[in-house]
C-alpha cells in the first residue's frame, strides 16, 4: 500500500527518493514515519529552504506543515547554516 499510493499518484513506480519508504528500516513508526523519512533526506537543503511535510491516515486524517531550513547541526551545535 505504501508503494501503490505514490505510484497512482506518478503513474509509475516512485524512486526512493521521491516516495521514500521507511518501513523496512523502522518497521511500523505510524504518524512519525514521514517525519523520519524528511529528516533522512534534509541534506540537500540550504538555509532558507522550504520544505513540505504531508501525512494522511495513521490517527489522524491529515496534517501538512511547510518548513523553512534555519540551522545546521554540527555535532552537538546549531551553527547558521549556509
Amino acid at each position: 500500500m505504501n508503494q501503490l499510493i505514490p505510484k497512482q499518484v506518478l503513474g509509475r513506480p516512485a524512486t526512493e527518493t521521491e516516495a521514500p519508504i521507511v518501513l523496512d528500516e523502522y518497521a511500523n513508526t505510524s504518524s512519525a514515519g514521514s517525519v523520519i523519512a524528511f529528516h533522512q533526506h534534509r541534506e540537500g537543503l540550504a538555509r532558507g529552504d522550504l520544505g513540505v511535510l504531508c501525512a494522511f491516515g495513521a490517527g489522524y486524517s491529515a496534517g501538512i506543515a511547510v518548513l523553512r531550513k534555519l540551522w545546521r547541526l554540527e555535532g552537538r551545535r546549531a551553527t547558521a547554516a549556509g
